[in-house]
């Protein structure tokens, strides 16, 4: 079993209880208020801002050029990612300007920050594989056809080329952490996965902190990692 499939495995709990958050809930079924989904979509705009720059001080350690070619292309994802927040605000007049990220935001980009500054390229994709799996997951267990003014949001995290980029970053932590001839449950990248895993959750429910409904239940298959 590789790293990224055994850790996913051990906090698949955590992204199961993200699927049936109410906040999840009602942007599948297209119910989710604007004004909630207005403050996700900013907070989420900052931490994506910041996942940007991780992958660019990762890019400027690359151990060799195939790593360095597959980080341009993550880091060009995430630009995509954000057309589509901006692409939610022009329609909808939202004001991405001035964003104060809520402690919860601020606290996974200080320490996915931290991580790219002063741990190896291994350390930085276990840091920001939880977060790339988690939506393409999402994407792939939610319907568009059901999402209402939201299906353009679970249209991007469903998309193939989305899977495609969560692949590519399992593939990465795969690569380094076998690299260094450990098991994956030794693995440098083990430890920071494990301290990130818990905030599977955050992008698409600190928004919705406030939901009084009860979570929800899904009778959808859960896709597996591909790792």
């Amino acid at each position: 079993m590789t790293l990224s499939t055994q850790l996913w495995s051990e906090n698949s709990d955590l992204a199961s209880e993200a699927l049936t958050h109410p906040f999840v809930c009602r942007l599948g079924d297209g119910s989710l208020a604007r004004e909630i989904f207005a403050g996700y979509l900013a907070q989420d705009a900052f931490f994506l801002e910041s996942f940007a720059r991780a992958y660019a001080l990762a890019l400027a350690h690359s151990p060799d050029t195939p790593t360095l070619l597959a980080l341009a292309d993550l880091l060009a994802g995430v630009r995509e990612e954000l057309g589509l927040h901006a692409s939610y605000a022009a329609r909808w007049g939202i004001d991405m300007a001035g964003v104060e990220p809520a402690s919860a935001t601020l606290a996974y980009t200080e320490f996915l920050l931290a991580t790219a500054a002063t741990g190896g390229v291994g350390m930085v994709f276990a840091a920001m594989t939880p977060c790339m799996r988690l939506y393409a997951w999402l994407g792939a267990a939610l319907d568009a056809g059901a999402a209402g003014p939201y299906a353009q949001w679970v249209q991007t995290y469903a998309d193939p080329s989305f899977e495609a980029l969560a692949s590519r970053l399992e593939r990465l932590l795969d690569e380094h952490a076998c690299a260094r001839g450990l098991p994956a449950g030794d693995a440098p990248g083990a430890g920071v996965f494990r301290r990130s895993a818990p905030t599977l959750r955050l992008s698409t429910t600190s928004a919705a902190a406030d939901a009084k409904t009860p979570y929800c239940s899904t009778s959808r298959s859960k896709p597996a990692s591909a790792a």
